[in-house]
């Protein structure tokens, strides 16, 4: 294939046409993202009537980027924080008055909406878990959707910070309505492990543990059964391998529900709050209809024999897999859109009742997927012989031989790469570009002893593992050892620093945005209602800097105390608003390596926060990152 002409970030960047669409309750209308002055916001379009689509949000300030419709088709709800700050508030729409501001249903200044539920045995009532109203606790809230009218469901804070007469519910990370007064809380345990509490009038019974080495970052899915009786819950209880379970809520009793023999649960939703869960539920009743596997790909387990009926003729839809589904209450009329490495988002409505389909739209209709690079798994050995699954993306029309690479690192660390439409990736390759991510030891999704293999080891057979991908790269003729860039953000921002202090030698440039750059001032600085959580994933794996002597070595793992060995060109990036990584992880290692005149660019968004969202942010980051690895790993720049 000839090579494709070098494709404009502004291209690649450009917000999508239309995306994240759901069908109504009632089948009739489609929601979706649509661009408004340069913002995403939610639309609605009549879907089949001829009327005109008309723009039901109105933020111009920072894209809308989570949306529910409500039990009644009326009523819409959205998520919107301020300049990044994660500080999520909860708005009302009301569809029936076009000319009708947003309401904003939790106006408590300072305040954060965790979680929304809509229970599909209580029309009308939403449920909101909600931190910073009054304190750092965490609170469960009853919502009446059409007056907003909030009624506090757990015990209320007395004067000593705590609460009252209900026993020990002290660091709740979480809670969940059963029934009547009866609630489930999470409880963070002093060993850093999850107790799971059944609380009502006679107060708080422990119902069972969760080993905090299997859950570093929390039990998911964690889902109330339609009569209230269990949980559905993502389990290795026993097993390598995350599977779905029932829990029942007397007895504390496990029950496997469904399971795949080779894959864990697609649990990347826990960290993203944009992807699907993996349960797929009738959204009348509740009921389970699917559950999701991911390995190389997805694979879907229908649970309900009419979704699989369905489940085929969505599938036939794209050679993709299946992503966001929705459908009406009686399950005729469906929404669905693909994850996709060279078109994504793709997305189409079917008719169950007549076997109909049709294309809705391509969220990117102006790139060629012809022009798009395949990603393609792969898989790694480290050095200790541990197989590290990984995603090679190279460019199109071009001699795969001794390219420039870059290392692309994802955050978390407790998430996952996985075969999509990653637009970074897509950027890079078209400039090419070899571009390669590596589910290194501590990622999730490849069983509990891959995850529990970063016990101890960052900047250390955590980073050994993404230098013996790049080492796998160059042995295979892909990469030329002299133009190796790295790139990440949050987690992968820290590994990108770990490897410009570390192993200073091996990369010709750095690209990291919102990286923490010393570990114990990064926990240090954790929102309040984060901190207690951090006895299972950050002080496991890696210490608590309260303890003197492992205060020494998390700094010993920190790239601050080692600024004097870089000397690979770096670009940085930082939202003033993050909250998760703050400014000063950024401030303070630019400082430095300023001081000693080392080649350091920095881009600092004041109206950003731990992820770059508002799309002009976006394009400066990327041009400037495109001529930043252009000029040092020679890669293509666009001529504008």
């Amino acid at each position: 294939m000839t090579r494709p002409a070098t494709i404009a970030v502004e291209d690649f960047l450009r917000p999508p046409e239309r995306t994240g669409a759901s069908i109504s309750p009632d089948g009739t209308r489609l929601a979706y993202l649509a661009p408004w002055k340069n913002r995403l916001n939610v639309w609605i379009a009549d879907l089949d009537g001829d009327t005109e689509p008309r723009c039901v949000t109105a933020d111009e300030v920072r894209t809308v980027q989570d949306y529910r419709w409500t039990h009644d088709p009326r009523w819409m709800l959205y998520l919107q924080d301020d300049g990044g700050d994660e500080n999520w508030h909860l708005y009302r729409i009301d569809l029936d008055s076009p000319d009708a501001d947003a309401v904003d249903l939790t106006p408590f200044p300072g305040a954060r909406v965790l979680d929304v539920v809509l229970p599909p045995a209580r029309p009308g009532v939403a449920l909101l878990q909600l931190t910073g109203r009054v304190s750092a606790a965490v609170e469960l809230h009853e919502l009446t959707v059409a007056t907003g009218e909030l009624t506090l469901l757990t015990p209320a804070e007395d004067s000593t910070g705590g609460t009252g007469g209900t026993g020990d519910v002290s660091d709740v990370k979480g809670w969940h309505h059963v029934d009547g007064a009866t609630m489930l809380a999470e409880r963070y345990t002093a060993d850093g492990d999850i107790e799971l509490l059944r609380v009502d009038g006679s107060g708080s019974h422990p119902i069972t543990t969760f080993d905090g080495d299997d859950y570093p970052i929390g039990v998911y899915p964690f889902e109330v059964t339609p009569d209230g009786s269990g949980l559905w819950i993502g389990s290795n209880r026993g097993t390598d391998r995350t599977r779905l379970a029932r829990l029942d809520l007397r007895t504390g009793e496990e029950t496997e529900i469904d399971s795949h023999p080779v894959h864990d649960l697609d649990v990347r939703g826990l960290v993203f709050s944009g992807l699907p869960s993996p349960l797929i539920r009738h959204r009348h009743t509740g009921e389970l209809l699917g559950v999701r596997y991911l390995g190389e790909r997805q694979v879907i387990h229908p649970l309900d024999p009419h979704f699989a009926e369905v489940l085929p003729h969505l599938e036939a839809l794209s050679d993709g897999d299946l992503a966001t589904v929705s459908s009406d209450r009686d399950g005729r009329r469906w929404v669905v859109s693909f994850t996709h490495d060279r078109d994504p988002g793709v997305t189409w409505l079917h008719d169950h009742s007549t076997g109909e389909s049709r294309l809705l739209f391509r969220p990117h209709g102006h790139l060629d997927p012809a022009a798009m690079a395949p990603v393609t798994p792969v898989t790694v050995t480290a050095r200790d012989g541990r197989p590290l699954p990984s995603y090679l993306t190279l460019p199109v029309g071009v001699e795969p031989s001794r390219l420039p690479l870059v290392l692309l690192v994802h955050g978390g660390p407790w998430t996952r790469d996985a075969w999509a439409g990653d637009r970074s990736v897509q950027v890079w390759a078209n400039r090419g570009y070899a571009v390669l991510q590596v589910n290194f030891r501590g990622s999730t999704g490849f069983g509990k002893a891959h995850m529990q293999a970063g016990i101890g080891e960052l900047a250390g057979a955590m980073h050994d593992d993404l230098i013996d991908a790049v080492d796998w790269a160059v042995e295979q003729g892909y990469a030329d050892p002299e133009r190796v860039g790295i790139f990440g953000g949050s987690y992968g921002g820290y590994a990108t620093l770990v490897g410009v202090t570390f192993t200073p030698d091996r990369f010709a440039a750095a690209v990291e945005y919102v990286g923490i750059s010393d570990l114990t001032t990064f926990m240090r600085s954790l929102p309040e209602f984060a901190r207690p959580g951090l006895r299972m994933n950050w002080f496991r794996y890696a210490g608590d800097p309260d303890d003197p002597a492992q205060a020494a070595d998390l700094l010993a793992r920190s790239p601050i105390t080692r600024v004097e060995e870089i000397r690979t060109p770096l670009m940085v990036v930082q939202g003033a608003n993050d909250t998760r990584v703050v400014r000063s992880e950024s401030d303070r290692i630019v400082a430095a390596l300023r001081e000693r005149d080392v080649d350091v660019e920095y881009l600092l968004f004041d109206d950003e926060g731990h992820f770059i969202v508002n799309p002009e942010n976006l394009l400066t980051m990327f041009r400037s990152a495109e001529r930043f690895l252009g000029r040092h790993l020679g890669g293509r720049v666009h001529e504008e």
